[in-house]
């Protein structure tokens, strides 16, 4: 009997869990390192809504709850895929195929909603505690960074797949 392809063993990993667990690590990490702990930001501080009122806290602080209620749904979502793999007796585990999809979706995560609210919708920006003027250079940073755990982690989930089908 063959071992099993790169390609087949992709196709019968969860991958999906640990995209969904990474989007969700992501804006985990993001709200609460950067809205809660650092307070750098909150979800629509350049939108015309800074934190310097009671009313423009409040209205932040619900729909960063909002935001965290969606990272929660991927978290949860996530894990009731790996759940329902986990009873397939065929699945080959590869740490590193379950690392390198939680780094896409980490990634993902930051270069996404980097793209979206950062520049695009410019609703906050990473660091919002420092000049205006250097506001870009974080935001340079925070894509970097995801596009760096994306590639990364795509790198290391193919060589965690190559690795399966040697065994």
């Amino acid at each position: 009997m063959n071992p099993p392809s790169p390609t087949e063993i992709r196709r019968s990993f969860p991958t999906a869990a640990g995209l969904l667990f990474g989007l969700g690590l992501g804006g985990f990490f993001d709200g609460i390192v950067l809205h809660q702990i650092l307070q750098w930001h909150h979800m629509v501080t350049s939108a015309g809504y800074p934190a310097n009122s009671v009313a423009n806290l409040e209205l932040n602080t619900l729909l960063d709850g909002l935001f965290h209620a969606a990272t929660y749904v991927f978290v949860s979502a996530g894990l009731f895929l790996l759940w329902r793999s986990a009873h397939r007796k065929e699945l080959r585990w590869s740490g590193k195929m379950l690392s390198g999809s939680l780094l896409m979706g980490f990634g993902a995560f930051n270069v996404v909603e980097g793209l979206i609210n950062h520049q695009i919708l410019g609703l906050h920006h990473v660091n919002e505690t420092v000049s205006r003027d250097l506001w870009v250079y974080w935001d340079a940073a925070f894509l970097a960074w995801g596009a760096a755990m994306l590639f990364g982690g795509w790198r290391l989930y193919q060589l965690g797949a190559r690795e399966q089908a040697e065994e």
